[in-house]
């Protein structure tokens, strides 16, 4: 896992090289293990890696930068896999025609090597850097489809003068792209490595600014709330040359789709068991040692039971799980968390995140985080992280991705009513919503207003949300005119309610929840050069999952059927029968309308006067309702404070 960097300038600037470097080092955390740099001349030919001094001892280059490069790649390393200097990057191949600089694991690389070794190449490193080398030689852009895996990189081919660069499927590891003031294009794991160029300038995006103040979304398009500043979204690629950058577009590599399923539940279940399980089989190849994250819900706790039965009693090491606690008792899952290591034996460690903490170090969660973030939840994840690192782990197994691809979160509850009301399935629609308020306490009127979210037009469904205080298109806390946006819903227009679970998951996963997760957590684990694998994001098991139908997902009150029946013999049965969700949740509410509630209050104060107009004087009656208990809580006063800390520590203009 690493941190990665790519600059073309066709004109050749004396400054290039600097300016790799230092985009190179603003990620030093990402990649705390190692630095190196690599730049190219057209014409002769010349490919020259530079010598730092953070590169480890044994590598081969030159002390002094290329004159006249056009073309940069720069690379941080944290070292997984083949932890000696063979696996320093950028990397070539053995014929010295392909250079990458790479960030992630392509977790069936084992398999791959064995492929194409059979087919001629030789290999001399341990490392699954060296396998897309040979991948790219054997294949081409069809590499990626054989890939299992996290991956962003930068390729560059010298036969063709093209460099090929490519996101996972899901977009687990970043990628973003700007186009430079002069003439040139940068590649990069994280914006800030833009700063380090001399003609950067930060502007806000005025539409996705929009999104995320009002809606709470970021991360769900190709752009970014820096304007100009795009990321290659989960499942593209770009191809282009040093000659001309600027006019390259990203292409669709992987469409999501589901699998066909024949068979019944059971079936179903020990289907899925069989591919989580060798999802986590693959996840647990490291060099380094393997953790994981433990919130006490069912899905972190599965991967815990899970790996428990992979590594079996006789473990070299015990396995070493990370929480986050809380002081406040209903947002406290410790004593779920018990029950996981007292049926594993794992070691658990935990941290109880503070609002002190939180406010001292906001500053560092926005500079790592890129861009605002959508609630104090965050911060929880970000000490979790730490707390491994502090521990010597530096690969963590996480279970980012269940939710969608099963219907794990509540909100799905709608969209299957309405489906089943669609349908015409009137006696089970009765019978789904009478479970579902035995089993979570939902009101009739709750339940009418789920359905009517999803079935009544937008002008009425908007009206509606007015009356009961929820979001709608042009709040007055938001001057549109100087924010530039249109009042428009950032949401898909409708769920399909033939199949509401696998659609809205499918929304889900490829833009309107996942993607942004995924950013959170990216950045909170390599804030702390901590790797974070996602078992529930391979391929194979998402595409499986939304091929089944939808009462193996959601029937009789019960989310994520599937699952708990898979884990019917390996979680503990607290866990497997557990109802709520939280993971991770941080007591916000409780934060925000205790002591400290005249210093979020001055945070909002101060969001306002940096916003410059976008966020008017209502929002500061706003916030000082909500935490005075006139208002219902919501995320939106913490949205403010993000999004005005975000302004400030990126001096991002708003005009």
């Amino acid at each position: 896992m690493c941190g990665i960097a790519t600059l073309i300038e066709p004109s050749a600037p004396d400054w290039l090289a600097a300016t790799v470097q230092r985009m190179t080092r603003l990620v030093r955390h990402r990649g705390p293990d190692g630095e190196g740099c690599a730049f190219f001349r057209p014409g002769d030919g010349t490919m020259t890696p530079l010598l730092t001094e953070e590169t480890p001892g044994g590598v081969t280059g030159s002390r002094e930068p290329l004159p006249g490069a056009t073309l940069g790649l720069g690379h941080r390393r944290l070292s997984i896999l083949d932890l000696s200097t063979a696996g320093h990057q950028p990397m070539r191949d053995a014929a010295g025609d392909c250079w990458i600089t790479y960030n992630g694991e392509i977790y069936n690389y084992v398999e791959l090597r064995a492929e194409l070794a059979a087919a001629g190449h030789v290999f001399h490193t341990g490392t699954d850097t060296e396998v897309i080398l040979a991948a790219w030689r054997e294949w081409g852009e069809r590499c990626l489809a054989r890939f299992n895996g996290m991956f962003a990189f930068a390729l560059f081919d010298r036969r063709t003068r093209r460099l090929f660069a490519a996101r996972d499927r899901f977009g687990v590891k970043p990628l973003y792209l700007w186009s430079t003031p002069t003439g040139g294009l940068a590649l990069a794991s994280e914006v800030k490595q833009f700063t380090a160029h001399p003609h950067w300038s930060a502007r806000v995006n005025g539409q996705r600014a929009y999104d995320f103040l009002n809606w709470g979304l970021s991360d769900h398009t190709g752009e970014t709330l820096f304007a100009g500043v795009r990321q290659l979204r989960g499942g593209e690629f770009l191809l282009t040359s040093p000659d001309g950058a600027a006019a390259a577009s990203p292409q669709r590599w992987y469409e999501l789709r589901p699998a066909p399923f024949e068979g019944d539940f059971a079936a179903a279940a020990e289907q899925f068991r069989a591919r989580l399980d060798d999802a986590v089989r693959l996840r647990l190849r490291s060099d380094v040692p393997v953790g994981s994250c433990l919130s006490g819900g069912l899905d972190s706790s599965t991967l815990v039971c899970t790996m428990r039965a992979q590594l079996g009693a006789g473990a070299v090491a015990r396995q070493n799980t990370f929480s986050a606690g809380s002081d406040e008792a209903r947002y406290d899952e410790r004593s779920f968390i018990a029950h996981v290591t007292a049926a594993t034996g794992a070691a658990n460690h935990a941290t109880v995140p503070s609002v002190g903490g939180l406010l001292a170090e906001l500053d560092a969660v926005t500079w790592h985080q890129d861009e605002p973030f959508g609630s104090t939840s965050i911060y929880a994840q970000w000490c979790v992280f730490r707390l491994a690192r502090e521990h010597g782990v530096a690969v963590m197994l996480d279970g980012q991705g269940a939710d969608e691809a099963l219907g794990g979160y509540h909100g799905y509850f709608g969209p299957h009513f309405a489906g089943l009301l669609r349908r015409g399935r009137w006696l089970a629609f009765w019978r789904e919503a009478a479970a579902a308020r035995a089993l979570h306490g939902q009101s009739l009127a709750l339940q009418a207003q789920l359905v009517a979210n999803e079935v009544l037009p937008a002008a009425v469904s908007d009206r509606l949300r007015r009356a009961a205080g929820r979001t709608v298109r042009a709040p007055a806390h938001l001057d549109l005119t100087r924010l530039g946006a249109e009042p428009r819903s950032p949401h898909p227009p409708a769920v399909d309610l033939r199949a509401p679970i696998r659609s809205l998951g499918i929304a889900q996963l490829t833009a309107l929840n996942l993607p942004m997760l995924l950013r959170y957590e990216d950045r909170d684990s390599m804030a702390h050069g901590v790797e974070a694998r996602l078992p529930f994001l391979d391929y194979r098991l998402v595409e499986f999952c939304l091929g089944l139908p939808e009462e193996h997902k959601i029937a009789g009150g019960w989310t994520k059927r599937v699952l708990r029946e898979a884990m019917r013999d390996r979680l503990p049965e607290a866990i497997r029968t557990r109802r709520d969700k939280l993971g991770f949740a941080t007591a916000e509410e409780v934060w925000m309308r205790g002591p400290q509630r005249e210093t979020f209050l001055r945070l909002v104060d101060q969001a306002v006067d940096d916003a410059a107009g976008i966020l008017t004087p209502a929002a500061r009656l706003k916030a000082r309702r909500m935490l005075a208990g006139e208002e219902p809580f919501g995320f939106l006063v913490w949205r403010f404070i993000s999004f005005g800390t975000w302004l400030r520590r990126f001096n991002v203009r708003t005009s």
